[in-house]
């Protein structure tokens, strides 16, 4: 049986008349006499009994107008379904985050796109560089958010955020004193530095900028993520060059310098995912973070 049969038919079992059923479809008769034949051809019996006023329902055409109905309203919340899915409004959205990148913008992002779109649901990965591009690959995830990722021919990378470099002090150092640092003024401080992984990352920018402006990197500590180096901070164990969001972590003991450098100027938030990906999905959710940018 075909969609347009059992509409057909339950017009007709309604209307119990070919013209006033052929009305209601915007139809002819003739094709509704058609399709109705057909369709009692294909069952193997007759649906309805033609009478002088019209037509009535045989037992068979009763049995079938009782599920004629769930059908049709199935069919029609299939069809919507794949609207949704189809305009990116159903689905899910599998995000790969890292520490420091829940600081600032990303949970921004994710709930302004939860506003807009709150039958997708979110699915949110901890994960390092490296775990993001395998995850990527994989299809476990649909997009990543980190800092310096390297080039990949199947990923796509896109900026979402610029922010400065500062300084984490913890109180009564004497650097405290100062508005504003520069790497001069940390030359052979203890220095508490992050992440602390195999690929290219943060501590190599750092380091990199401290050989160009010629001041003395003393690694004090190397840890994974930001949220330990701030809290070796709070702990008095060094001080640490970081971005702007991590000084929204406002543990006590605990200072905040803008950084003056040559070579460490801002650093750029990114999101990577797959080139030939067309998900519905992903590609609102980029188009939300294209409009986030205006104004950076």
């Amino acid at each position: 049986m075909e969609i347009k049969q059992m509409r057909y038919f339950l017009a007709l079992a309604q209307e119990n008349n070919f013209g006033r059923a052929a009305e209601r479809l915007h139809i002819t008769q003739p094709p509704l006499t058609r399709q109705i034949h057909t369709l009692e051809e294909e069952l193997g019996t007759p649906l309805f009994i033609r009478t002088n006023k019209g037509v009535e329902l045989t037992e068979a055409g009763q049995a079938l107008l009782a599920e004629v109905p769930n059908i049709l309203a199935l069919s029609k919340r299939a069809e919507q379904q794949a609207q949704l899915a189809g305009s990116g409004y159903i689905g899910r959205l599998d995000v790969g985050i890292f520490t420091s990148g829940v600081l600032n913008i990303i949970p921004r992002l994710l709930a302004d796109f939860h506003a807009l779109r709150p039958e997708v649901k979110i699915g949110l990965y901890s994960m390092s560089k490296t775990e993001q591009i395998a995850a990527l690959h994989e299809r476990r995830i649909t997009i990543g958010f980190n800092r310096l990722v390297p080039y990949d021919e199947d990923i796509a990378v896109d900026w979402v955020q610029r922010e400065p470099y500062l300084v984490a002090l913890y109180e009564e150092h004497p650097l405290c004193k100062k508005k504003v640092l520069t790497l001069r003024d940390l030359d052979n401080e203890p220095m508490i530095l992050y992440p602390d992984a195999p690929v290219a990352g943060l501590i190599d920018v750092i380091a990199d900028a401290f050989r160009a402006e010629k001041a003395a990197l003393r690694i004090e500590q190397k840890v994974e993520d930001v949220v330990t180096c701030i809290a070796l901070v709070a702990s008095r164990f060094g001080i640490c060059v970081t971005t702007a969001s991590a000084s929204n972590l406002r543990l006590p003991g605990v200072v905040y310098r803008p950084l003056k450098s040559a070579h460490l100027k801002d650093i750029e938030l990114s999101c990577l995912y797959r080139r030939e990906d067309n998900s519905p999905i992903l590609r609102a959710f980029l188009a939300l973070i294209k409009t986030s940018r205006v104004g950076q």
